[in-house]
């Protein structure tokens, strides 16, 4: 079982990190490790699989990112996603989420470490890593008291790889984009799980907004996760990535990852794409440079019409270049 490098990762993000935006960034950053978007292990079994779990040779390396609670619910789904290919498959235990907490899963199992040791002894076996991505703590938990006894039982279930966001879960009073800014962060207790625990491989994830704060993280940790900053600045993080995290190739033109998407936009147009599913992951690609405001105007306005098709990227990218 081949373990993916994990020193930079995007985090899995609903409604965003679909397949569309995973290809975009992959023409970025060859060696980033990428995350679909949460699915439950219910819609893995009952639903369109691949639909929700297809996605192009190119992603990898590719994580699934599992919801659920029931050991054998959560087996079963592991099971059918090794069948696609993925290159690891992680277990929630921080999404805040009403809808999340209603399933019971999500951050609220941060309070069940038993069921989720149960739930991760279940999911392996498949010939492929089972990982888990939580929170340091829910609700009125102390983490530095809940946090090592979490890892603790859960490890012994076999994961040994932890990626942990850095704040607090509040499940009552606060909404789910709430618990994204207000819980503090507390970078230093995660530091210290990877001193406790130093054989188990610990990435960071929460408010990292440049791949110089992630360097300065992996000074004191396995891995970082970066979330909004990669979707929103995809340019400063995932096209520095390889060359400043992996210390490999150099970034690649824009004109030719420009080039690449087109030509993977005529492919899935062919197929029944609209432009703008996969434009608008794409927006952010210039941010804070001159032309990016023609760039996201030229693509918002026009991506949603009838016959859209690459020559609309093309046109936008001239724009920026200012030709």
């Amino acid at each position: 079982m081949h373990s993916p490098d994990r020193r930079l990762s995007v985090a899995p993000m609903m409604d965003w990190t679909d397949r569309h935006c995973r290809y975009f960034h992959r023409m970025l950053s060859r060696r980033a490790l990428l995350y679909t978007e949460m699915v439950t292990a219910k819609a893995v079994i009952h639903g369109n699989r691949a639909r929700l779990l297809g996605f192009h040779p190119v992603e990898h390396p590719v994580a699934l990112q599992l919801g659920g609670s029931d050991p054998a619910e959560l087996a079963e789904a592991s099971r059918i996603a090794a069948g696609f290919g993925y290159d690891e498959i992680n277990l929630n235990v921080g999404c805040p989420s009403d809808r999340v907490q209603s399933g019971a899963f999500g951050a609220v199992l941060m309070q069940q470490p038993d069921l989720v040791a149960e739930c991760v002894a279940a999911m392996q076996g498949q010939g492929v890593e089972v990982t888990v991505k939580c929170r340091i703590g829910v609700d009125k938990q102390i983490p530095a008291e809940v946090l090592p006894g979490f890892i603790e039982k859960v490890a012994a279930a076999g994961v040994k790889s932890f990626t942990i966001h850095a704040r607090m879960a509040w499940l009552e009073g606060l909404s789910p984009k709430q618990n994204r800014d207000i819980p503090p962060l507390d970078y230093a207790l995660v530091y210290a799980m990877k001193n406790q625990f130093p054989k188990l491989e610990i990435a960071i994830n929460g408010g990292i907004k440049t791949l110089d704060e992630a360097l300065a993280h992996l000074e004191h940790v396995d891995g970082v996760m970066i979330g909004r900053a990669a979707y929103h600045t995809p340019f400063d993080i995932l096209g520095e990535a390889d060359s400043r995290i992996f210390a490999g190739a150099p970034a690649r033109s824009e004109g030719d990852i420009i080039e690449d998407m087109c030509a993977y936009i005529e492919i899935e147009l062919a197929k029944g794409a609209r432009l703008n599913q996969i434009t608008r992951h794409m927006l952010g690609a210039f941010a804070g440079r001159p032309g990016a405001r023609r760039w996201r105007r030229i693509l918002s306005e026009g991506a949603h019409l009838e016959g859209a098709g690459p020559e609309l990227v093309r046109e936008a990218f001239m724009a920026v270049k200012g030709e």
